[in-house]
């Protein structure tokens, strides 16, 4: 399972239909007593806020996370529309409606027992290039953050298979959420096609998960102890947010449509062998590929000491891996990779900033950035283009053992960007690469350069156990058919 924009997936021709939710006439919550409605986690809000804002100056910042899958079979209809209705009836995050309720985000979920499905017939296509740029549009038009529900579900029904897919709003998932949505909906899908009731692991509610964030965190103030990682970060750096240190050509306060871009860096015997080197330097792969972008960045122009931001999922820390939520926090992280280091030596020094970032997982990043940096907070994006780095390995999600037969895929998308951010995927088939950035002449270029050096220099730890030196960013580039750029405005 690997990300990549929606406007590379190869999905056959059909019949499109999807299946939208309905709720009773007068439906309420579930019964909570004298209970207030749960406060949204500091994500959420953050999220909310902006789409308040945006849409208010009639200048909206449409974006979606979505997961398509396969069923190589003729689709049982009912059996899929009783799949997904179960799928959301399980998640209570995705029944929410959001409210604002003096100034805190509220969740108001629907009980899950006045919800129902109807299908509608909405388009047929006979070519691909027409019926994909009619699902990027209709996942960007369908999606709101400001109305429920916060997703669309829907199938390309063809004689003897289908293609599902399903559209998120970031306020009710994260990337570790996708696979979460494949399996649930597949497990129960084959479950009803045999006639029995299907079995899930224990789900617990993204809910619960952030009322209790927001509640420990919204009274600390910025001199609290548990800021101390993210102040002692912002005063050696000299701002909150890490800068990308190459040239994109932008403008401040300016946003810019994006480029979507995807590539495969190691085949997966390859990724198997940087594993194993990376194992022998004492480090893990994700920490010898931080490592190799903190080489590249250095080699071109960019300082010798690495400075960025890493998702870090929460979902180990209790028992979420089962859930479906935004369950991410954002830390800094610092580390030497400064001339003269040998690969062990790097990996040495990622494997330090690792540790260290880790003992401060506890405190999120909204509340730290509202504390610590409250006029770059007012603003609806970060302030610049920031250096940020996001690693999964999706052989570890649930279901990965029946990915080769499901084929599924995550798609993720922005209308508009200051910066650049890349994320990598390690699967079956190995590590792979993609990367939203600013659609200009420089960022073009900037980024080109930089995916290419990083390419060859995971391939020459792979191949060499080291960096190749030097690394070049202006060799000439090889054809790389697993490329793909995708511009959208």
């Amino acid at each position: 399972m690997r990300q990549f924009p929606l406007q590379m997936h190869h999905m056959e021709p059909g019949r499109l239909v999807e299946w939208r939710l309905r709720a009773a006439a007068g439906a309420q919550g579930p019964d909570r007593g004298d209970e207030e409605g749960k406060k949204a986690s500091f994500n959420q809000d953050k999220h909310f806020t902006v789409a308040e804002e945006s849409r208010a100056d009639d200048d909206p910042m449409a974006s979606y996370v979505a997961v398509t899958f396969e069923i190589d079979e003729a689709l049982d209809e009912p059996a899929l529309a009783g799949a997904l209705l179960r799928f959301v009836r399980r998640h209570e995050v995705l029944r929410c409606a959001f409210r604002r309720l003096a100034g805190e985000l509220s969740c108001e979920p629907l009980a899950p027992e006045v919800l129902s499905l109807e299908a509608h017939h909405v388009a047929e296509f006979d070519d691909v290039e027409r019926q994909r740029e009619f699902l990027a549009e209709r996942f960007t038009r369908s999606i709101d953050t400001l109305a429920w529900p916060l997703f669309t579900m829907g199938a390309v029904l063809r004689p003897d298979s289908a293609t599902v897919y399903l559209a998120f709003d970031h306020i009710v998932c994260d990337g570790m959420s996708m696979p979460v949505v494949v399996h649930d909906v597949l497990t129960c899908y084959e479950a009803l096609r045999r006639g029995e009731e299907p079995v899930l692991p224990p789900a617990p509610s993204y809910l619960d998960f952030a009322d209790a964030q927001r509640r420990r965190y919204l009274s600390i103030g910025a001199d609290d102890e548990r800021l101390g990682y993210w102040r002692s970060f912002t005063e050696r750096g000299g701002e909150f947010f890490p800068r990308f240190p190459l040239e994109l050509g932008v403008e401040p306060d300016r946003m810019y449509p994006i480029v979507n871009e995807a590539s495969t860096l190691l085949d997966a015997a390859e990724t198997e062998v940087f594993e194993k080197v990376c194992g022998q330097a004492g480090g893990k792969p994700f920490m010898g590929l931080l490592g190799s972008v903190g080489v590249c960045l250095r080699e071109a122009g960019g300082p010798g000491v690495y400075r960025g931001f890493m998702p870090v999922s929460e979902r180990g820390r209790e028992d979420w891996n089962n859930s479906v939520g935004w369950f991410v926090n954002t830390l800094p992280i610092e580390f030497d990779a400064s001339p003269g280091k040998d690969f062990a030596q790097v990996m040495g020094e990622v494997r330090a900033g690792f540790g260290e970032m880790m003992r401060h997982l506890d405190v999120p990043f909204v509340r730290a950035w509202q504390l610590l940096a409250p006029e770059e907070f007012a603003g609806r994006s970060w302030p610049y283009p920031v250096n940020f780095f996001s690693y999964i390995d999706m052989r570890r999600c649930p279901g990965a053992e029946r990915h080769d037969e499901w084929r599924p895929a995550t798609h993720v998308w922005s209308a508009r960007s200051n910066g650049t951010c890349s994320w990598f995927q390690r699967d079956a088939d190995g590590l792979h690469m993609n990367s939203l950035y600013v659609d200009t002449p420089a960022a073009r270029r900037t980024m080109g350069d930089f995916q290419e050096a990083l390419r060859l220099t995971v391939q020459s730890v792979a191949r060499t156990g080291g960096f190749r030196r030097p690394v070049a960013l202006t060799a000439p580039r090889r054809p790389e058919p697993a490329v793909a750029r995708v511009r959208r405005s």
